[in-house]
């Protein structure tokens, strides 16, 4: 997850002053201190840090927090709030023009994923908001980006324009606008050309498109794995173009996650987008109040809801809870789960996105490998429908089979059977307890492994 560093130096920090009944003012420096260190070595901006550090202690030692009953939980408050306040305050949108189409330059360096991000966000649009858009492939400079750009809208079934490399990036974008107009495309999304740093010729280009292109935003792409670099490509770019918002790409990567927290305050422009990996699905709103409780270890599960409806099929869904109400639920039921479960993203990162779960015991380094699923998914796939209607009948024969079947061993098959007798059980007593109907506390996750 991105920003894994910082955040478990700051809910180490604030786990200290948790609980406490009284806080001093020498308990809230030595805090203040730690959490310093923490967004310095996230590399976030030293000036955001100071000015954080400071709005921080100043909420942090007001009569309201320190004559709290919950002085400890006010102060983490105060964090949660001006972390949130840091990166945006609350969710920045789309724009959308009342006369369409709307039009979305994309801008940035060669190498922070802008073609990918330009189809990433066509999908978006479709999906989240029944948009009609066009991609424009107008990187000229770049014929791989041509071809890269038609082929990310060829799988996604949607229309490329694009007049070559020869052509003016001026000419294309006029072009298009006008091509948008006749097809009735409610959203152009122009690939522009980026450089390897920023120089003047690109930008003077970028500033005719702008002229000619009159977008309604213009989106600037930044890999966050170059942190405080991140921010200085911001500020230069937005000073030239005046940049209507950011994507943050290679947020789910191994990143400090400095640029986050920086470019917002540094460039008061805000966040729209986040990249949360190479799938083409997988560009997230930025939603700062959420960013923030994720950093902090409080979950994220507004995101956790969503990704689950757009993933998650309703009908499946509720023939499943009839069967683990009854312990009916069979292998078929197994595998139909685990490819919705597979489609929300990385077991691992759904996970931390449930309050408290960063807290119990081995969640912290929990990778979920996907040759694992991988296994299970072949052993499952191994059985006749009627072992996996009733995996009762199971004797050493048929488990020798599946082994063999499967590229597994007896063991393993021996392994998944029990756990998903212990998960028949789990579901049941969760289920009762929902109902209302169980009166004996079930041991929760405790006792139970992962199938995978």
């Amino acid at each position: 997850m991105a920003f894994e560093g910082l955040a478990e130096r700051l809910q180490g920090t604030l786990t200290k002053i948790r609980g406490k009944g009284k806080v001093s003012e020498q308990d809230i420096k030595e805090m203040m201190r730690e959490v310093r260190l923490a967004l310095l070595e996230a590399d976030v901006n030293f000036k955001v840090v100071k000015q954080f550090i400071a709005s921080v202690k100043e909420k942090a030692l007001g009569q309201e927090v320190m004559k709290s009953l919950t002085p400890g939980q006010q102060v983490i408050k105060v964090v949660n709030e001006e972390l949130t306040a840091l990166m945006g305050g609350e969710q920045s949108k789309i724009a959308v023009n009342n006369k369409p189409p709307t039009v979305v330059m994309m801008v940035g360096l060669q190498g922070a994923g802008k073609t990918t991000t330009t189809a990433k966000l066509a999908n978006h649009l479709r999906k989240k908001h029944n948009r009609n858009p066009m991609l424009v492939a107008a990187d000229i400079y770049r014929p791989a980006a041509i071809k890269q750009l038609e082929t990310l809208g060829k799988q996604l079934s949607m229309p490329v324009f694009s007049l070559g490399d020869q052509v003016s990036p001026v000419e294309i974008a006029k072009q298009a606008i006008a091509k948008a107009k006749e097809e009735h495309h409610d959203y152009v999304l122009i690939d522009t050309a980026g450089r390897l740093h920023i120089d003047e010729k690109l930008m003077d280009e970028l500033q005719q498109v702008k002229e000619i292109a009159k977008p309604d935003e213009i989106l600037l792409v930044v890999d966050a794995m170059t942190g405080q670099d991140a921010v200085n490509v911001a500020e230069s770019f937005n000073e030239q173009l005046d940049v209507t918002g950011v994507v943050l790409t290679k947020l789910d990567g191994d990143t400090r996650g400095g640029a986050a927290i920086s470019v917002k305050a540094v460039t008061n422009t805000p966040i729209k987008f986040a990249g949360m990996g190479e799938k083409i699905d997988q560009l997230e709103p930025f939603h700062p109040e959420r960013m923030a409780s994720r950093i902090l270890g409080m979950g994220d599960v507004l995101t956790l809801i969503e990704k689950a409806q757009m993933n998650v099929d309703e009908e499946k869904a509720r023939e499943l809870e009839k069967k683990m109400k009854n312990m009916d639920i069979t292998f078929d039921d197994f595998l139909d789960q685990l490819d919705q479960v597979r489609n929300m993203g990385p077991l691992d990162e759904l996970l931390n996105m449930m309050p408290g779960m960063n807290k119990m015991k081995g969640m912290k380094d929990l990778k979920v490998d996907d040759k694992q699923i991988g296994h299970v998914e072949a052993i499952v796939r191994s059985m006749t429908p009627m072992e996996k209607q009733d995996p009762s009948i199971m004797n050493a024969s048929r488990k020798r089979r599946i082994a063999k079947g499967s590229g597994t061993s007896i063991q393993e098959v021996n392994r998944l059977l029990k756990q998903f007798d212990e998960m028949k059980k789990m579901m049941k007593q969760m289920s009762n307890m929902t109902s209302g109907k169980g009166k004996k506390k079930g041991k929760g996750f405790g006792g139970l492994k992962l199938p995978f």
